[in-house]
């Protein structure tokens, strides 16, 4: 009798973890960010249902299940606007919203803005900018398939390709800025290595109609003279680069194939 007495004494009093009816954060019908001291749950020992009692080790027994950490959720990537200023080195941004709020100390949300840099050679009135760009500007690759087409007519699009063409170089010294880039989509340069040889493709939008060429690309240079290259969005990392050859093709690995913007 005595040892019954004891255990119905025990569990009148709650177990360790154990609420009682009127307790805890299902009671208090909210959870709270951050540290809010009025977000305490009645009853003894005093408990909270705020974001920071898992720090503080005061969260109430329900805790994790009334309020369950929930992380930021964005969507997708938008298309890369135009660039900001056409007929000058600009840049170009792509955004995204944010789908669902972080609560209760769920992981918060990432960047919801990114800048590239670009270069647009057509005004907003589609008059060929005049003007001669020196150092080339480059830019990975992957810019090429993502550039807008300027209302060329699908017919046209086959002669436009064929007019492509492809120049090796082979790279000078590195400046230790290009490594420090941290934008995701600029981390194309930190590939860039003294001694590697890189192609660079010249796309229709980036070539001069009456010439077909690509500002900067060495055409007219002669054997062994070093010409000068800049990426494009990030000033600081520009160097020099001797042309090997023009090519019709680029075979280059992807971390090694640029286009002229």
């Amino acid at each position: 009798l005595a040892l019954a007495a004891v255990a119905v004494g025990a569990w009148a009093q709650g177990l360790p973890g154990s609420l009682s009816p009127g307790q805890g954060c299902a009671a208090l019908g909210r959870c709270c960010p951050g540290r809010d001291p009025n977000c305490a749950a009645r009853g003894s020992p005093r408990c909270f249902c705020d974001q920071a009692c898992g720090a503080a080790r005061d969260c109430c027994a329900d805790y994790a299940r009334v309020c369950p950490a929930v992380p930021c959720v964005v969507a997708e990537w938008s298309d890369w606007s135009r660039c900001a200023k056409p007929c000058q080195v600009s840049y170009r941004v792509r955004q995204r919203h944010i789908l669902q709020e972080p609560r209760n100390g769920g992981a918060p949300c990432p960047p919801l803005e990114e800048q590239a840099g670009c270069m647009e050679y057509w005004s907003r009135q589609g008059v060929e900018c005049q003007q001669s760009l020196l150092p080339a500007l480059i830019t990975t690759g992957r810019y090429g398939k993502e550039r807008k087409k300027r209302g060329v007519p699908k017919e046209q699009e086959t002669h436009l390709r064929d007019c492509w063409y492809c120049v090796q170089f082979r790279l000078g010294p590195i400046p230790g800025s290009c490594r420090q880039v941290r934008a995701p989509h600029a981390q194309w340069m930190r590939y860039l290595t003294q001694g590697h040889t890189v192609c660079v493709r010249c796309e229709w939008p980036a070539q001069d109609t009456r010439s077909q060429r690509c500002y900067g690309d060495g055409g007219g240079a002669g054997g062994n003279q070093l010409l000068v290259w800049q990426a494009a969005g990030h000033a600081q990392c520009r160097g020099s680069w001797e042309r090997l050859r023009q090519l019709q093709d680029c075979t280059c690995p992807a971390v090694h194939s640029l286009v002229f913007i």
